[in-house]
């Protein structure tokens, strides 16, 4: 794959907060090793990210789950006791779903059959019972999806917590990206093509800025601050989902 080296970004100081941004393949994310210390998962309602989110942080292939606990309990261990895996919360939220409108594969199920099949989820942040915002006969744009993207980053930041997983689909993932590198916005952390798709299993991680996401249109925003693993930045790592390569998310077949 074609890569590109890290551009320094303009902003070297500041608040920042860590990000990862997931899509599927749960078993590789949990091989990596690089999302124990998170403190909230925010999934897309859609069944593939519930399934991904809750086999990542709360799945059954992980040993014994008495023996499992929080980041919250592991941060008042001491040095010589810690949990080898992490079990956050789980919060489901509408903003960062999925392109929406036409394909059968981008619209959800109703909350209280998620609520049966996913009990760990929080489903408290969606207001409505049926998927009302997708639309049979409209397709949501890529301009759309970006600007509803952008809303959705500016409402992280807000949250108190300092590193969090989004667990969330191709085509709203992408165009996060696209909007995070322009004007030099974020720069990456490690090589590769941020305009390209993701392969599978693929992680991605970037830096972006407290004053990147003040420039992003918010009135107003909590400074969070702290030095969580990346200094001064936040992380974002986009893992692709799909078992099939060029396909776009339209052409799967998946059911919610």
């Amino acid at each position: 794959m074609d890569t590109i080296a890290a551009v320094p970004s303009r902003f070297q100081f500041g608040c920042h907060k860590v990000l990862h941004l997931i899509r599927d393949q749960w078993k590789q994310v949990c091989a990596s090793g690089q999302l124990k210390e998170i403190e909230v998962v925010i999934t897309s309602p859609m069944s593939r990210t519930l399934q991904t989110a809750v086999g990542i942080f709360h799945g059954e292939d992980q040993p014994d789950r008495l023996d499992v606990t929080s980041f919250e309990d592991e941060k008042v261990k001491g040095d010589d006791e810690t949990s080898t895996f992490n079990r956050p919360p789980i919060i489901a939220y509408e903003l960062c779903r999925e392109r929406m409108g036409k394909y059968e594969c981008d619209r959800r199920g109703t909350i209280s059959q998620y609520r049966s099949r996913f009990p760990e989820v929080d489903f408290s942040l969606i207001e409505n019972e049926d998927d009302i915002l997708w639309k049979a006969d409209e397709r949501e744009t890529h301009e759309e999806v970006m600007a509803r993207a952008m809303k959705f980053i500016k409402w992280l930041w807000e949250r108190q917590e300092k590193e969090i997983a989004v667990v969330s689909h191709g085509v709203f993932l992408d165009q996060t990206m696209i909007e995070l590198f322009k004007n030099n916005k974020c720069s990456p952390l490690n090589d590769y093509d941020p305009h390209s798709r993701f392969r599978n299993c693929e992680i991605r991680s970037v830096k972006v800025f407290n004053e990147s996401v003040m420039g992003l249109g918010s009135d107003s925003f909590s400074n969070h601050c702290g030095r969580i693993r990346i200094p001064y930045g936040l992380e974002v790592v986009q893992i692709r989902d799909s078992t099939k390569d060029n396909v776009s998310v339209e052409e799967l077949e998946v059911t919610n």
